[in-house]
């Protein structure tokens, strides 16, 4: 396999979500549920429901899980006190209900498991294959068990989590934190990483970040946003990059 990327790139840092595992589908859904019983709680016969689509994609998808529960609830109007990382599931805090959310979505992927995108299996094969150093950068405080449960967990050089993300102070995406803490813990420069997401909060990490490639990986049909947001390229899959994709430089 081609990798189809500038020569100068060294290391390729993959968001989790959407990009490693199918389990974008799944923290939507579970972000649903979880929002929609907040809200016929707090607003009975004036609910509006979360949308799984659009909600999830401007509000929810990338960015840590306490950010996203604030956006959203922005969105409508509603703010809630943050609470303690401790609260209970379910407690009207911003942490109670992004507890209430983990544990959903844990309770899922435990009774259904994940699945690898093949097309990201076999890019990162092929990347490894070639020397390049990999990493998975992400907000999710459930990456190790998403990628044990996918058995993918060995092909990555460097983690950074929600939970390493947290321990270290680092701020979420749409702030490049995360993905600066991969290159460094790599001995790289931002130049010589090329990040591969599929959220805008992502897009707008690495371009932030000035790393050296950014790849957009448009699984829901959003590619003019991600090329909005910074990609430098956006693929529907990762074989794409074998050079039949179109590719769009930054200005």
């Amino acid at each position: 396999m081609t990798l189809g990327l500038p020569a100068a790139i060294r290391t390729c840092l993959f968001d989790l979500d959407g990009v490693i595992t199918d389990t974008a589908s799944v923290h939507a859904a579970v972000w649903k549920e979880a929002f929609d019983a907040f809200l016929r709680r707090r607003d009975g016969e004036e609910l509006r429901p979360f949308d799984a689509d659009s909600d999830y994609r401007d509000f929810v998808d990338g960015r840590p899980r306490a950010d996203g529960v604030r956006c959203f609830l922005a969105s409508r109007g509603i703010d809630l006190p943050d609470g303690s990382p401790d609260d209970p599931p379910g407690l009207d805090t911003v942490h109670g209900l992004g507890r209430w959310k983990t544990n959903l979505f844990q309770a899922r992927i435990s009774s259904q498991g994940a699945e690898v995108y093949r097309d990201t299996l076999a890019y990162l094969t092929a990347a490894r294959d070639r020397g390049l150093l990999t990493a998975v950068v992400t907000s999710s405080a459930n990456c190790r068990e998403v990628l044990r449960a996918a058995r993918a967990e060995t092909l990555f050089d460097a983690w950074i989590d929600g939970v390493v993300a947290a321990n270290r102070g680092l701020r979420g995406k749409p702030h490049p934190d995360t993905f600066l803490a991969a290159a460094r813990d790599l001995g790289q420069s931002p130049a010589e990483c090329a990040v591969f997401e599929d959220a805008q909060a992502g897009m707008d990490a690495g371009r932030s970040g000035h790393f050296g490639w950014v790849v957009g990986v448009d699984r829901t049909g959003q590619a003019d946003a991600l090329y909005a947001h910074g990609a430098d390229v956006v693929v529907k899959d990762l074989t794409e990059l074998s050079g039949t994709a179109e590719r769009r430089h930054r200005a």
